[in-house]
């Protein structure tokens, strides 16, 4: 018996598909940050919750309102198409009718904004491999869909976050690492944003210009105090790459202990401005010729 399609099924469901799409997005993004170096400013979970929140709400209607405005115009336009041409409906045809729905205001956006032709015709695919899937979950006339969309949708997603973490855990993906340098890797000049310089020579001595001082208890985001000098420097390895330390003794300079981050390539050091909760790094990282 031919059963008619509820539209407004479709439309819960296409939106709730745009959702988890989102969400395995950002899981798949968190999952790649944790293999990068962390910023210079990280930021605070109470406050990368409180974004998300407001990111969720933000999400939730605008995958509504493209669900209504491309998704179920799409599907009503493919099965149209489906039985005018083919004699009955078929799936291929949804992705066709949603390329060509989201072609327009595509093109008009790169047109007004000068966007490469190149950028345009990725951004179109995207948008079109993305609203598709929702329409194609969303066609199924079942009225269990909703409930078998969210228990799946959110099971992938969950799965994605668990294997990935245990991933990270077991090395199957490279977690993050700071570089393991050595005395040799620190010899010659580290900079930091400002240009303050650190110059270590091979037999121990080091010159400062200009470095920033953080007292521990001080706030973060405040100026820091310069200081310049002569003085000597070692390295210590520590247990790991997480506890090696860079030791620098200036007169009139009081600098805790650095620790080591950055990559292989572009090692830097640094310290906690602040409280070490607050993630504000003060960092200089090695020169390279003409930097």
């Amino acid at each position: 018996m031919y059963q008619k399609r509820s539209y407004g099924r479709m439309l819960l469901v296409s939106a709730l598909v745009g959702c988890l799409e989102v969400a395995l997005a950002v899981v798949v993004v968190l999952l790649y940050v944790r293999t990068q170096p962390p910023p210079d400013v990280q930021e605070d979970h109470a406050t990368l919750v409180a974004g998300l929140l407001s990111f969720s709400v933000i999400v939730a209607v605008i995958a509504f309102l493209l669900s209504g405005v491309f998704v179920l115009p799409a599907v009503a336009l493919a099965d149209l198409l489906g039985r005018r041409i083919g004699g009955r409906e078929a799936w291929w045809w949804v992705p066709l009718t949603v390329a060509a729905l989201v072609a327009p205001p595509i093109v008009a956006f790169a047109e007004y904004n000068r966007v490469e032709a190149r950028s345009m015709l990725v951004f179109w695919a995207e948008a079109t491999a993305a609203l598709s899937v929702g329409g194609l979950v969303a066609r199924p006339r079942h009225p269990g869909l909703v409930r078998q969309v969210a228990l799946w949708g959110t099971a992938v997603v969950a799965g994605t976050g668990l294997f990935g973490a245990l991933g990270l855990t077991a090395g199957l993906l490279p977690a993050y690492e700071p570089p393991a340098i050595g005395p040799a890797t620190m010899v010659g000049s580290w900079v930091d944003h400002t240009s303050g310089t650190l110059v270590f020579t091979s037999d121990g001595r080091v010159t400062a210009s200009g470095v920033g001082e953080h007292d521990p208890d001080e706030p973060s985001g405040g100026p820091s105090r310069r200081c310049s000098g002569s003085g000597t420097w070692s390295y210590e390895p520590g247990r790991d790459v997480w506890t090696q330390e860079v030791r620098i003794r200036v007169p009139g300079c009081s600098w805790p202990a650095w620790s080591v981050g950055g990559t292989d390539r572009k090692p830097r050091i640094y310290q906690h401005v602040g409280h070490p909760d607050s993630g504000e790094l003060y960092q200089l990282r090695k020169a390279t010729n003409g930097s």
